[in-house]
């Protein structure tokens, strides 16, 4: 462990161009192993070095995004970073990448106050990874006329994200408080016009506006049911998608009157169509 670590900082003391901004991932990567390597001793003051370096050239990049952000630019700005890539180059599953380092280091969420006690069927907040959510809004290429609603959408990442990289206008919909509050704050931040969050239960939503819907499990039994019976009302009356990630898309596969466009794929975000 110890020979791995010091060949790992030596390593990164040399490697003096890493402090580019194109080297953001290997930065990220290497700031993950170094926290694997759990230094102590003589090497700690050494890694913590490297680690204040790395983490300083970071918070530059995260910064001149953030700026891109205001200015409009954020699509532009993001695109470097993301996946545009076949379906074989995204790692399957809800593990965790260097993107969403990224992520968390650009959107300028402050710590989001005390959550309330869960009620039943509703589930533990989790972010969906950003690859995914990248390679979703890929697939989806959505337009100015599309407006995207996340139901359960937590901090807020997903409708935040499309807010920056694509045209669509987006809704969060999310009955935490305390999250709505973070995620308002962090769009009013950025300058996000075209993003809006909502406090509230999504039995209660209004459908009738939005052109896709995507649901990262937020809960599931009789909710799940009530909002699917919604959504399954509002498809009888004109068409649009519904995306799915984790156990729910096993769930939205079991509907009759929805499609999936290419298959559901384990570890990966089902896209949905209403049938007509």
């Amino acid at each position: 462990m110890t020979d791995a670590l010091q060949a790992l900082i030596e390593t990164l003391e040399r490697e003096r161009t890493l402090d580019a901004p194109e080297r953001l991932r290997e930065r990220i990567e290497a700031l993950d192993r170094l926290d694997a390597l759990m230094p102590d001793g003589a090497l700690a003051l050494r890694a913590q070095a490297v680690r204040q370096r790395l983490e300083a050239a970071n918070a530059l990049q995260f910064q001149a995004v953030r700026a891109a952000i205001r200015r409009g630019q954020g699509r532009d700005a993001l695109r470097r970073w993301r996946h545009a890539g076949a379906a074989a180059a995204i790692r399957a599953g809800d593990g965790y990448d260097w993107r969403d380092e990224l992520v968390s280091g650009v959107l300028p969420f402050g710590e989001p106050g005390e959550a309330s006690a869960l009620a039943p069927e509703m589930v533990f907040y989790q972010p969906t990874p950003a690859r995914h959510v990248f390679d979703l809004f890929e697939r989806l290429a959505l337009t100015g006329d599309d407006v995207l609603v996340d139901l359960g959408s937590g901090l807020g990442h997903v409708p935040l994200l499309a807010a920056i990289c694509t045209p669509a206008r987006s809704i969060g919909i999310e009955i935490e408080p305390a999250y709505v509050a973070g995620a308002r704050a962090c769009a009013q931040a950025l300058r996000l016009a075209n993003v809006h969050f909502a406090q509230g239960d999504a039995r209660e939503a209004d459908f009738a506006v939005g052109s896709v819907f995507y649901l990262y499990t937020p809960f599931t039994g009789t909710v799940m049911r009530s909002v699917l019976d919604a959504l399954r009302s509002e498809a009888g009356r004109r068409a649009f998608r519904v995306c799915g990630f984790g156990p729910c898309t096993a769930v939205l596969a079991a509907e009759p009157w929805l499609a999936c466009d290419d298959g559901p794929a384990p570890g990966r975000v089902a896209i949905f169509r209403t049938r007509c």
